[in-house]
This record gives structure tokens, C-alpha cells and sequence, in this order.
């Protein structure tokens, strides 16, 4: 295999799409794996679509999922500019290179003229096609006399270059994924390559002449590209590019959580989930959810979004970037759809959350204990996450399940109180809080080891008064290891929030 080159190409048209989002990391990993390169290329020659903030909206996303760009845009690299806008001199030579070699041909038919082509045929019942059919009855330097095609381009009028498909021929293709293919160009019209209107090449001319001029060994995209995947093949070939034509795989669509259609911004307003790696602020005002601002760490979403389409073949879940750049292959990629799942993504992150480290979870939680009015230590707040890290999902649950080890309850869960606290319980406890007062050595084992003692040998509710226990400390009914809990707020703490239950909590 001669270096692998890959490139990810979005147009700036407005949020990145998660499925966007997959392509770039596939298209990452691919790289790594084999030693690659990646390439980041704007493809902004479509200025009707063009969305301000959307390139810097792409770049950012990248950054945060952790895709280090090799060149391209922001980056640079010896095949600038990597904007299509910036290269829009370039396309111009190798459409007429098509002409010339009887590929393409000048077509003056005005979008009028083929809008009432187009409504004919719908009245007859038939659909209008611009190819090889209907080309020698239209307006185009296949019909026209040259002097006529001349005196046109002499004067000005506009005009666009189409390819000229050939005829009746069978396209045979190889793609990695889709496996191989046969299309006959019967089926496919005389696609639009160069516009004189605006100077601009379409889409089909401009990422084939860029895919070569930068020497893009594989091109890894979308499941929407493959239909285009037949002109892209005769493109290379009309060019004479065959021998450095690059590989092709189109990857799967991401699909609704139902599983029928592909995975859109109005499916995540509906259940509630993001579609978009960072919050998006449209320039008509509209705020759509992001990924990150939802509380997801990078490193869960790219996991997440790694195993929608790519199976590594074992039962492993959780892969680091580095595990991930080490086993992925296309070979592994699935050719159906993808059916995202918003309550396993929100797994993804919850086991992210459990393997951070304490200091880590800690930085998260400061800042919210500030807002909440508590002044403590980075080091108290490290052990305060120790704790409860097993039962966060994101990271503003963080103050929820810490929030009682340093403000004591003020008031207490009605449910668990009428559920727990009676009469003989609240016995128990008054016990209890002597047991506790007695203690010389105050620490979760050792306390623990005690109080089951004392509950086993008096064959006591053990239940029950643990349940007892949490209202008292906590002021609800369920919670982490309870013993912790009194650890980390000591034994004068322990003891005030029992008496202080014991006073205000009347019996059910």
C-alpha cells in the first residue's frame, strides 16, 4: 500500500452532524492505523449554503473529540489552499481538459427552459433527464454548429459544462465496504461540472480534481455519496487517473433510534438527545443542543460514535483513542445502517465518568459547590467523588450526590420517612447514636464492624435501621455506602445530624 492519505472534506453549511462527526473519526482512525496522514478540506464552493461560523464550528468539534488534524485547513500543508473557495482558479483547466477530450461538452439550456422541460414530462407521467437520450435535442455544443457554440461563449452567455456519460456501458467498482458493484450509465444523466455563472466548479469535479492534486490514497464517506460513485469512477478515467484513482468505502447511515431513516436534528428535539458534537447557535437565532454542553466527555462520545457501524469483532465496549487507532479496519465496518441508542451513549459516558480519576471529578465539582455557596479543599472534594463516582452520569450530578457530605439536610425525603422512621426504629436509633458516641476510632471499617455487631447480636432490623441511618445523615432514603458517608463527615458531624433527626422527624 503506497501512503495512505485521507482527507474529510464537510461543506460549511451549518452544524456538524454526528454522522459527519463519524466520518472524520473513521477516517482518523483509518489513518493512524496504517501510518496515514488526515487531511481537513472546506468544501465552500456552494456561497447559496454557505453558513457563517460553520467552518470554525467543525474545527473546534474536531478538537474536542480529539482528531489532530495533519493539514488542511488551519493547519496548512504543501497542497494549500485546502479552501475550494481559495481554489476555485484550478477547476476551470481540467473541465475544458474534459471538453477537449470529447468527456464534456458546453450546454446553454436556461434553468427556465429545462424547469419547463421538467414539467412536461411530469404531466405525461415521465421524469426529464438531462443525458444521452435527450442531449442531441437540447442546447449544447453536441447539438449546436461550433461557429453557433462560439458566438455564445464570445457574447456572454451563460453556460455550464456536463459530463457526457457514455452509453449503455456497464461501470464496474470496488468499494470496501459495499463490495463490488456494476451500474450501466443507462440510468445516469449528464451531470453539471463547471458553471460560468458564478465561476465555480459542482461538487463531482472539484473533490475529484482535489482528491488528486493531494494525493488522497482512499476516500471514506458518507452512504449518501454512493449513487455518485459511478461518475466519480468515469471522472478518473476520462482524466487518465485510473493508476492513481483512490480506494472508495461509503460507510452506513446513522439511523433514528426506531430504526427507520436517517438520524436528524428533529429526532433528538423529539426524545431529547443531541445531535450535534458542540451546542450550535444558528445565525437565525435557533440554539441546538451539543455533546459537550450536555455534559458527554469527549473521550465517551468518540467511543460511542466509534462502535455505530464498526464492530472489532469481540465483546470489548470500552476503547481508548489508542485502542481504537490500533484495531480499526474498514474490513470491520458494517454495510447496514447503524440504529443510534441515546440511553447507551448515556452509558458510555457514565463508565467515563467512573474511570476518571478523583482529581479529575474533583475540578468538575468545585465549581459547582462555589456556586452552591460551599468554600471546601480540591483534596475534600476528591474524596467527596470517591465515594458516589460509580453512581454519575454526567457531571452535574456531581453536586446531587455530594451535595449532603457538606451541607447537613434540612429537610428530610417524606417517602423514606414515612416508609422507615417508626417508633421502634427511632429506638434503635437513639441506641445507635451511643454506640456511635463511643467510638474512640471513627473510620468506615472499623465503625461498620461495630454497629453490625451490635445489630447481629441483638438479632435487630438490619434494614430498617440502616434506612434509619442514610435519612438521618443524607435526609434520603438511598445513597452510597452509608459508613463512607460518616467517615468523610466525621464523628461530631455524624452525631449532630442524628440528634437533629431525632428532633425534627416526628414518627409515622
Amino acid at each position: 500500500m503506497s501512503k495512505v492519505r485521507v482527507r474529510f472534506a464537510p461543506s460549511p453549511t451549518g452544524a456538524l452532524h454526528i454522522g459527519g462527526v463519524r466520518t472524520a473519526l473513521y477516517n482518523y482512525l483509518f489513518a493512524r492505523h496504517n501510518g496515514g496522514e488526515f487531511l481537513l478540506r472546506i468544501e465552500d464552493t456552494d456561497s447559496q449554503r454557505f453558513v457563517p461560523g460553520a467552518e470554525e464550528y467543525i474545527i473546534e468539534s474536531l478538537k474536542w473529540c480529539g482528531i489532530k488534524v495533519d493539514e488542511g485547513v488551519g493547519v496548512g500543508g504543501p497542497h494549500a489552499p485546502y479552501r475550494q473557495s481559495e481554489r476555485k482558479d484550478i477547476y476551470l483547466k481540467y473541465a475544458l481538459q474534459l471538453v477537449e477530450s470529447g468527456n464534456a461538452y458546453y450546454a446553454f439550456d436556461t434553468a427556465e427552459e429545462l424547469n419547463a422541460l421538467r414539467s412536461a414530462c411530469e404531466a405525461k407521467g415521465e421524469t426529464f433527464s438531462y443525458d444521452a437520450k435527450s442531449r442531441g435535442s437540447l442546447k449544447n455544443s453536441l447539438s449546436l454548429p461550433a461557429e453557433e457554440v462560439k458566438r455564445r461563449i464570445d457574447a456572454g452567455d451563460q453556460w455550464v459544462i456536463r459530463f457526457k456519460m457514455p452509453e449503455n456501458e456497464n461501470v464496474e467498482m470496488d468499494d470496501i465496504i459495499r463490495g463490488h458493484i456494476t451500474i450501466n450509465t443507462s440510468t445516469l444523466d449528464d451531470k453539471v461540472l463547471y458553471k460560468s455563472a458564478d465561476a465555480l466548479p459542482t461538487y463531482h469535479l472539484a473533490n475529484i480534481v482535489d482528491d488528486h492534486l493531494m494525493e488522497i490514497s482512499h476516500v471514506i464517506r458518507g452512504e449518501e455519496w454512493l449513487p455518485s460513485l459511478p461518475l466519480h469512477f468515469l471522472l478518473y478515467r476520462a482524466f487518465g487517473w485510473t493508476d492513481s484513482q483512490p480506494l472508495f468505502a461509503h460507510l452506513p447511515l446513522l439511523l433514528k433510534p426506531q430504526g427507520q431513516g436517517k438520524l436528524s436534528k428533529r429526532d433528538g428535539d423529539k426524545f431529547g438527545f443531541p445531535v450535534f458534537p458542540l451546542e450550535w447557535h444558528a445565525p437565525d437565532g435557533e440554539v441546538s443542543m451539543g455533546y459537550r454542553e450536555s455534559g458527554y466527555l469527549p473521550q465517551a462520545f468518540v467511543n460511542m460514535l466509534a462502535l455505530l457501524g464498526w464492530n472489532p469483532g469481540t465483546e470489548q465496549e470500552i476503547f481508548s483513542m489508542e485502542e481504537l487507532c490500533e484495531q480499526f479496519s474498514l474490513e470491520k465496518v458494517s454495510k447496514s445502517g447503524a440504529r443510534f441508542n441515546a440511553e447507551k451513549a448515556k452509558w458510555f459516558n457514565a463508565q467515563y465518568m467512573r474511570a476518571a480519576s478523583d482529581e479529575f471529578l474533583a475540578g468538575l465539582l468545585l465549581p459547582q459547590l462555589k456556586e452552591a455557596g460551599i468554600d471546601t479543599t480540591a483534596e475534600r472534594a476528591a474524596d467527596a467523588v470517591a465515594i458516589i463516582k460509580e453512581r454519575a452520569t454526567f457531571p452535574k450530578d456531581l453536586l446531587d450526590l455530594t451535595i449532603y457530605m457538606f451541607r447537613a439536610p434540612e429537610s428530610y425525603d417524606e417517602k423514606s420517612v414515612n416508609k422507615f422512621w417508626k417508633e421502634e426504629n427511632v429506638a434503635y436509633m437513639r441506641e445507635l447514636r451511643e454506640i456511635v458516641a463511643d467510638l474512640e476510632v471513627f473510620e468506615k471499617e472499623s465503625a461498620e464492624h461495630i454497629v453490625r455487631e451490635w445489630i447481629e447480636a441483638g438479632q435487630l432490623p438490619m434494614g430498617k435501621i440502616m434506612n434509619c441511618l442514610r435519612i438521618a445523615i443524607m435526609g434520603i432514603g438511598q445513597g452510597p455506602d452509608i459508613f463512607s458517608i460518616c467517615e468523610f463527615i466525621g464523628k461530631e458531624e455524624t452525631l449532630r445530624r442524628i440528634d437533629a433527626a431525632l428532633a425534627k422527624i416526628q414518627t409515622a
